[in-house]
């Protein structure tokens, strides 16, 4: 999107939506993050993508789809402590 040149929707995607978006991941980081190393940067953003595309849906629904999404995938401990 150009600002510039007076775009602000493309498609189904809208400046407003990219704007709330880092204001709501920025404000995490201040309030519940307090600091984010680059080296796990990738791994904030993606858990913060979740709980953003989540954001519709009610308690249950969120806890379902984060028990489908984690079926079958294993995080051994030596691989969480090693990244």
């Amino acid at each position: 999107m150009r600002h510039s040149a007076g775009e602000h929707v493309r498609s189904t995607l809208h400046a407003n939506s990219i704007e709330s978006f880092r204001s709501l991941f920025k404000r995490s980081l201040y309030g519940t993050c307090h600091h984010m190393s680059v080296q796990h940067l990738q791994r904030y953003l993606a858990e913060f993508t979740g709980r953003h595309n989540a954001r519709d849906l009610d308690a249950a629904e969120q806890m379902r789809w984060v028990a489908v999404s984690l079926n079958g995938r294993r995080l051994p401990w030596n691989m969480l402590a090693a990244a």
